[in-house]
């Protein structure tokens, strides 16, 4: 019995909601408290099972397509963005929308815009299928390419390699990022980069985090939703640096045999996790007979964002959004 028994949880630092994520919660949460449900959104408002269906029993309806929104309803965009061609369709609709987007993400879809006028071309590095990626190729009716991994940086055709530039989803790996663009960097030495990376803060400090905690325990686990990107890759992480990692929803999936021989655990989540899973993982881990529970040191994220217009002033008063839990 001694061996299945978890002994001791390191939890990573940072870890969690990020300001892109508590934003985006919020004004769906202010839209329903305004205007009263049903409110609708398109596409999972972040990646999450727990939030989605939190919002989901407080009024807000998910939807894929927007013909599927009746006429004059309030529409919320994803936190992930969405393209040029479905913000026209929400204008032609008619709908009271308000953008949810990441302002991080809106970031590079401005940049795109205003390079695209001055001629440019795009490799966009990202997951195909992903709504950032799609929402940030549609920026543009053309000139730009999704790039995976580097083969496809060896295969791409763009017309003046000399007015390239390089955008990123901002949810990667950020080794897997780098090693892509050194190959991009390689083939089009003149390539333009984004000033900042695409990166965001929050998907770095949270890897920055499980690099260092990873060699510290026996098994990492990650709170998060199978369709995260970001939680997705803090497990690929932990797993490259030699940590056998798992990936839960929430505290039900965890299985006894993964901590067979492996005493240290190190829990993190996800940007789209609310800490009130985190919270339930933790007392799932203490009876399976976890003693102590301590957090490492890392970076403290004092980041907010402003609410969009229309919903009762700019949340900037409202907690931090690593503070938050949802429900």
């Amino acid at each position: 019995m001694s061996d299945t028994t978890v002994q001791d949880v390191l939890l990573a630092e940072p870890r969690g909601f990020c300001a892109g994520v508590d934003r985006a919660i919020e004004i769906v949460e202010r839209a329903l408290a305004q205007f009263g449900a049903p409110i609708y959104v398109r596409h999972e408002i972040v990646h999450n099972t727990y939030v989605v269906n939190d919002l989901k029993a407080k009024g807000a309806i998910f939807i894929e397509e927007l013909a599927d929104v009746p006429p004059g309803a309030t529409l919320v965009f994803s936190a992930h963005g969405v393209s040029q061609e479905v913000r026209r369709e929400a204008d032609r609709r008619g709908f009271s929308v308000f953008d949810a987007t990441c302002p991080l993400v809106t970031k590079v879809h401005v940049e795109v815009a205003k390079l695209h006028r001055e001629g440019y071309e795009f490799l966009m590095i990202g997951h195909k299928g992903h709504p950032e990626v799609e929402g940030t190729m549609g920026q543009v009716t053309e000139g730009i390419y999704l790039v995976e991994d580097e083969a496809d940086v060896e295969h791409v055709q763009v017309q003046d390699p000399t007015r390239l530039a390089v955008v990123t989803q901002t949810t990667l790996s950020v080794d897997d990022a780098a090693a892509i663009l050194a190959a991009i960097k390689r083939r089009f030495p003149q390539v333009r980069e984004p000033k900042q990376q695409d990166i965001c803060y929050a998907t770095q400090n949270r890897q920055d985090a499980v690099k260092i905690m990873a060699p510290q325990v026996d098994v990492v686990i990650v709170v998060g939703s199978p369709t995260s990107s970001n939680s997705n890759r803090l497990r690929e992480l932990a797993e490259r640096l030699g940590t056998p990692a798992h990936m839960v929803d929430c505290p039900d999936d965890l299985q006894e045999a993964w901590f067979q021989g492996h005493p240290r655990v190190g829990l993190t989540a996800g940007a789209s996790a609310p800490d009130v899973l985190v919270q339930q993982v933790i007392e799932r881990l203490k009876a399976l007979g976890a003693v102590s529970v301590r957090r490492m040191q890392g970076v403290e994220e004092h980041v907010r964002f402003p609410l969009p217009k229309g919903l009762g002033g700019t949340g900037l008063d409202r907690p931090l959004p690593t503070e938050r839990s949802a429900g």
